[in-house]
């Protein structure tokens, strides 16, 4: 793991999610910056001090170098989005697979760069966009591609928030606030790529199209703060379907209920994760039904990625843990030699990163711009 060390958000919940399945053992880390804290968080979870590094570019050399029945496979990225691009192309160019937290990098630029060594090197990357790990979201997925709503018409995906509804940058033991706020570690864009992107990248993992054209209207609502917290996005796809994005850090008293909505000629899906192992199909000529995580009736991507009997709940961290596994999967069916399932293979990767960049640079330029729709650039 590069990142992740004491103090820090995501770090944990990426290695709960690891290991939940028994699909990956934590052998090494660079925790911090700070070598002295790299060194205690190491420690106290356990590792080998010889194994706890400095800096990722120690972690990376080091482990290189070791006999290839020791040394680490995968490695796991969770530092802010501005450490994000070079320790992942230096891992994957020194023979690492890699885990990563989204978005995916800095830049689209440096995004489209980490495909072309991906590419280059035959490695392979998963990117953590969670929500879409939910059993019930791969089931809406899969009704969806089976054509049991009809032809698609209008898709629906929220993300509201509240926790940055007042200047928590400014408070100094909110290190989350201080570094998603700031232009030179969270990028060009706040709440469009800490939440925008999860929104989008739902959107588009559900409906099976692509974003062709967008019209933003990108806000800062807390006096002071230095990137968006607030914003609407009309969307095109590829098919002519039109949606409606919203994500929102603003919204006071919210939590992180995210929602998707898509609806066909011949009825509707609706998910929320405050419900996450329901799914609602609403038709026009019969009562609605509501399908359940665990239920036999569920297509083998959702039951593939359901651990309990029915009426048990799954949440975020079985979600999140639903990549690792899928993407541990993957990789030992190529160590030896076969071909992943279709089910293993439904992780977000590389393509997901740089689309998810190009929705960052593409919503913030639309919400600059007068015009009315921007076509969506990669």
């Amino acid at each position: 793991m590069i990142g992740g060390g004491q103090g820090a958000f995501i770090g944990a919940v990426h290695r709960i999610a690891a290991r939940i399945d028994d699909e990956y053992e934590l052998v090494c880390g660079a925790f911090s910056s700070d070598a002295a804290k790299s060194k205690a968080s190491g420690i106290a979870l356990g590792l080998e001090e010889s194994r706890v590094y400095s800096s990722y570019h120690e972690l990376i050399e080091q482990e290189k170098a070791l006999p290839e029945h020791l040394r680490v496979q995968v490695i796991s990225i969770v530092t802010p989005n501005h450490v994000h691009f070079e320790p992942a192309k230096m891992a994957l160019e020194n023979g690492f697979e890699v885990v990563i937290d989204k978005p995916i990098t800095f830049t689209l630029a440096e995004a489209q760069q980490l495909e072309a060594v991906i590419t280059r090197t035959g490695k392979l990357l998963c990117l953590t966009h969670t929500y879409t790990g939910y059993p019930m979201v791969k089931q809406a997925r899969q009704l969806v591609a089976d054509g049991k709503i009809g032809k698609l018409r209008k898709v629906y995906v929220e993300y509201p928030q509240g926790w940055l509804s007042a200047f928590e940058e400014g408070n100094q033991s909110n290190k989350q606030a201080a570094w998603r706020t700031d232009p030179s570690k969270s990028g060009i864009a706040g709440a469009m790529g800490d939440i925008g992107t999860h929104a989008f990248n739902l959107a588009e993992y559900v409906t099976g199209l692509s974003v062709t054209q967008l019209c933003a209207d990108i806000n800062t609502v807390v006096e002071g703060r230095r990137l968006d917290d607030d914003g609407a996005v009309l969307l095109k796809f590829d098919n002519g379907v039109s949606g409606v994005l919203m994500a929102t850090q603003v919204a006071t008293g919210a939590e992180n209920n995210v929602k998707i909505r898509v609806y066909g000629e011949a009825g509707g899906v609706e998910w929320q994760q405050d419900d996450a192992n329901t799914l609602i199909v609403r038709y026009p000529d019969k009562p609605s039904e509501i399908w359940r995580t665990g239920g036999g009736y569920n297509s083998s991507f959702a039951t593939h990625n359901t651990r309990t009997p029915a009426g048990h709940p799954e949440g975020y961290l079985e979600a999140f843990a639903n990549l690792y596994r899928n993407f541990a999967q993957t990789l030992k069916a190529r160590y030896k030699g076969e071909e992943p399932t279709a089910e293993q293979l439904d992780y977000p990767g590389i393509q997901e990163g740089v689309r998810g960049m190009a929705f960052i640079e593409n919503v913030i330029a639309s919400g600059k711009s007068e015009q009315k729709w921007t076509p969506f650039k990669i």
